[in-house]
């Protein structure tokens, strides 16, 4: 098969197309022919080679993708040869074939075409996790959500919407802003030009956002303690703007906030299982009536992996970016 490798550590150029052997699926696994696949900010950060794979998993990028079922291991009851699948994958996804566990996978939404599912895993995962089973977001609360143009925050904020909370959310240009508002958060600052915490006290009315969706680090924690609501729930899941910071732990501990954070792509295959049949019980109906859908910026083809890394980084972005492996 055709997959793009990291030949070493560096920018975008360093992604190169190679043959590889098709990976064989074990008795808990599928094949799953590749026809698109989704490029996030994890991968790269493994090409830069901050992020390297957890043990077992493939050396290649790629942890989302979208294809057909092209083998299933013994053990396997669910799938059967030519469904249309889309699966959260620990890596291997930039290639025309991957190997995922069962229990990753799930049915493509209806009416999505293969771009549109690949699109899905990575951050509805992510965002599944961190803003509804460890920050607890509930009907009536404010969500913030930094970066809110990314694939992650245009995510979280229909997600967040759809479930009946309030969103405010950060980007970094007007446009940007703009699409945040047509996805539906109530209010979007431009961070370049307003202070959020002091917008958001605005819209709360003084109360403070109960969930804090962040990607940023940095100067960001201590601004958060602040703009958070007493009780409120602060979630990381990326450190762009710095893994130390300085922080009042005073705030924290008189309002009562809890400042947890995760990583996906270690996590077991029982948690990632859990995850995905959440999704297809809460999420998928929502998918299935396009009442949430991933928002689509830019789609390469496999080989030129290297323009989709480009892309990414460039900051220009809004949504997601995929690679045509068809």
């Amino acid at each position: 098969m055709t997959a793009i490798a990291i030949s070493q550590p560096g920018g975008p150029a360093v992604l190169k197309p190679e043959r590889r052997s098709t990976p064989q699926a074990g008795p808990d696994e599928i094949l799953i022919r590749v026809r698109a696949a989704g490029v996030n900010r994890p991968d790269v950060a493994q090409r830069n080679g901050s992020y390297p794979p957890p043990p077992g998993a493939s050396d290649l990028p790629g942890l989302e993708v979208a294809g057909e079922v092209a083998a299933i291991g013994e053990n396997v009851g669910r799938w059967r040869i030519g469904d249309h699948v889309c699966a959260l994958t620990p890596g291997g996804g930039y290639a025309e074939y991957v190997k995922v566990h069962a229990s990753h996978v799930l049915p493509i939404p209806a009416g999505f075409t293969f771009s549109e599912a690949a699109a899905v895993p990575e951050t509805y995962f992510t965002v599944w996790h961190n803003v509804f089973e460890r920050g607890g977001l509930q009907a009536g609360e404010t969500l913030l959500v930094h970066g809110g143009s990314s694939g992650i925050g245009t995510t979280a904020i229909q997600l967040a919407t759809a479930r009946g909370a309030r969103v405010i959310a950060t980007a970094g240009t007007a446009d940007k802003c703009g699409i945040c508002l047509k996805l539906g958060a109530e209010r979007a600052v431009n961070y370049r030009e307003e202070d959020f915490v002091a917008v958001v006290k605005e819209v709360t009315e003084g109360k403070g956002a109960n969930v804090i969706l962040d990607m940023v680090g940095g100067d960001y924690v201590d601004r958060n303690y602040i703009a958070a609501a007493e009780e409120g729930r602060i979630v990381q899941i990326a450190v762009q703007g710095g893994a130390v910071a300085s922080a009042n732990f005073a705030r924290l501990m008189a309002k009562r906030l809890v400042h947890t954070g995760s990583t996906l792509r270690p996590r077991s295959d029982e948690f990632k299982g859990k995850v995905a049949a959440a999704l297809e019980a809460e999420v998928w109906p929502l998918l299935a009536s396009r009442r949430v859908a991933p928002v689509m910026d830019m789609i390469y083809p496999l080989k030129e992996a290297w323009r989709a890394h480009e892309r990414l980084e460039s900051g220009e972005s809004i949504g997601k970016v995929v690679l045509d492996v068809a």
